[in-house]
């Protein structure tokens, strides 16, 4: 049987991790033991977890995943990541055609051709604002109609 002070030893070596396997079998069998010395008794339960869970058995089968299986979700997924990158790089090969022809609206080559375009622009503005306020003028006979029939 092993002295204490060699116990004492290799518990710090074990704490440390600095134990081989050898000697963390000369702790097991020691705290497996009956002859535990009573300051060293805490450490019983440690060592006695350890011996009890060699002994435990998987009673379950481990079931493993196939590689074919593994094979046919990553087929699966690059299978959607081309065609999505595929529907992106289409989309964004029409978007060029799109933004110069929606660019080329209401450009002009010469700046007359703009300014002639500019007032024709203000103009119909300006005839719908008149027709606004021209509007309004009905509502100015409406309240003084009003305001004849029910006197304030």
């Amino acid at each position: 049987m092993e002295s204490v002070k060699n116990i004492e030893l290799l518990l710090e070596k074990y704490f440390e991790g600095e134990t081989s396997i050898a000697e963390e079998k000369v702790l097991k069998q020691y705290f497996t033991s009956e002859t535990v010395v009573p300051h060293l008794e805490h450490y019983r339960s440690l060592f006695g977890y350890f011996k009890a869970e060699q002994e435990e058995k998987l009673e379950q089968p481990i079931v493993l995943t196939s590689q074919k299986t593994t094979l046919y979700r990553w087929l699966v997924a690059a299978s959607i990541a081309l065609l999505l990158g595929g529907g992106f790089w289409f989309t964004q090969q029409e978007a060029p055609q799109n933004a110069i022809a929606q660019s080329e609206l209401g450009t002009y080559d010469s700046p007359e051709e703009a300014f002639e375009e500019t007032q024709k622009a203000l103009a119909m503005v300006s005839g719908h604002l008149n027709t606004g306020i021209e509007s309004m003028g009905y509502l100015n006979e409406y309240e003084n109609s009003k305001n004849q029939v029910f006197k304030q």
